[in-house]
């Protein structure tokens, strides 16, 4: 890495992309490591500031917001450096003020000018010397959560008049905590219990996960880093991603559809469930996320998985009426099931995108709707834990399509931990249950 750029140099540069250019910071992050040439030794560190900031950002604005109000105008990349150091003085017990005083004035020094810098070393030795406001003196309980967690005060709304607030209080919590590193065993090339074993040979730390049947769990070391990984042998995934081709149940030699289905993890499980027999079709709107489905399906070496660049809502002019036995819509969503993983989305999604997204799930499913064989079974999930979004969605799908009725035998297929979570052929569930992404699936059969 340059000398003149410490690894807090490149968190003010990451965090500055991210809110000026609504880029995702799990995509972000790992181009800037490569960019800026960051030492393996530093990234846990880099990893720790970019996400801790950006989860915490609206409690750190709250922290913040005595200190800098006679201040005219403050530059985006000045509030950030400032976020910053709030974060690693308050919830980085490891890190000396000393030293985080120090790099902060050397960067407003190297970013900006002495004065920049003058106005950067004030304002820390303020709240050094003053602490930070108490946020249970906030009143309001919504407020004091939406602030407490930095969430928007709207989505903790919906939330609470969707779940109560202790739910909501719970997910909120957990939507601070870091994500677990899980993959899903490729059962046609290796097993659970061989991976555990061959990683045990070599510095990288696994067991087994907690719901799915097919999963692990990283305890030391970066999966997607191996060379396990690389051969084939598993995939990244959330566990709660995995129950959804166990939900869809395929069996060997079916024709299945799973009609938004980049970047191809649950077409790669249907593929490995069905042992390299039948064919999954897989659509995506987009050349580039299609690629991403290809190349899954090089590398764990499954020739039963055909990629297709689709719009989903016109399957029915590419595809003929009951051509196949089983249909996944994974429908776009806002993703406010994976908070955890991408912190970014609580801050850029709005009330509106739920609306609209709720309409093209709808015409999705109303397009692939015909394309199932009677007596077949559709599957429909998202990583989103809005009931706009969720059951809504489906009520009004079964009321205009009387063809189709819930699965209630879905529960049976069902690792014993998530039944109970298990309502009315519906799975909802929430972050805070299992540590996992927040997820909804559903299960729809064609009368025969």
């Amino acid at each position: 890495m340059n000398k003149q750029l410490s690894v807090r140099d490149v968190a003010v540069e990451l965090l500055l992309q991210v809110e000026k250019n609504q880029a995702y910071s799990n995509l972000l992050i790992n181009s800037m490591i490569t960019k800026f040439k960051v030492k393996e030794k530093d990234i846990p560190l880099l990893t720790e500031i970019v996400y801790g900031t950006l989860q915490r950002r609206d409690t750190l604005d709250y922290f913040l917001s005595p200190f800098i109000k006679k201040a005219k105008k403050i530059e985006p990349w000045v509030r950030i450096l400032l976020r910053m150091s709030i974060y690693q003085m308050y919830y980085l017990d490891r890190i000396p003020e000393r030293a985080i005083f120090f790099e902060a004035v050397e960067i407003a020094k190297r970013r900006g000018h002495k004065g920049i810098s003058s106005f950067v070393n004030g304002v820390l030795r303020s709240i050094q010397r003053e602490g930070i406001q108490n946020l249970e003196e906030i009143k309001d309980p919504i407020e004091r959560l939406s602030i407490k967690t930095s969430h928007p005060k709207w989505l903790v709304e919906k939330w609470v008049s969707q779940y109560g607030y202790e739910e909501t209080e719970k997910m909120c919590e957990e939507n601070l905590t870091s994500p677990a590193q899980t993959a899903r065993v490729n059962r046609t090339k290796g097993t659970v219990e061989h991976l555990i074993e061959s990683y045990a040979q070599k510095e990288i730390t696994v067991e087994k996960g907690n719901l799915s049947e097919d999963s692990i769990k990283a305890v030391k070391g970066n999966l997607a880093l191996t060379e396990e990984f690389r051969q084939g042998f598993l995939t990244i995934q959330d566990e709660s991603s995995m129950l959804v081709a166990r939900v869809l149940d395929p069996k060997e030699n079916e024709i299945i559809l799973d009609a938004c289905a980049a970047p191809g993890g649950k077409s790669t499980h249907i593929a490995e469930r069905m042992h390299g027999t039948g064919k999954v079709h897989s659509l995506d709107l987009h050349e580039h996320k299609v690629n991403l489905i290809k190349q899954s399906a090089e590398r764990l070496h499954l020739s039963n998985i055909v990629p297709q660049t689709l719009d989903s809502r016109l399957a029915g002019e590419v595809f003929a009426k009951e051509s196949f036995y089983r249909i996944l819509v994974d429908a776009p969503c806002t993703g406010f099931g994976v908070i955890k993983r991408k912190p970014d989305i609580k801050y850029t999604k709005t009330e509106q995108d739920v609306l609209k997204l709720a309409e093209l799930q709808k015409k999705i499913l109303h397009a692939v709707a015909p394309l199932l064989k009677p007596n077949g079974v559709l599957v429909y999930s998202t990583c989103t834990i809005d009931q706009e979004e969720n059951q809504d969605v489906i009520k009004e799908f079964l009321n205009h399509h009387p063809e189709f009725e819930r699965n209630l035998s879905m529960s049976e297929i069902l690792p014993e931990k998530v039944k109970p979570y298990v309502k009315d052929g519906e799975l909802q569930l929430l972050p805070h249950y299992f540590g996992t992404d927040g997820f909804y699936i559903v299960s729809l059969r064609k009368k025969g």
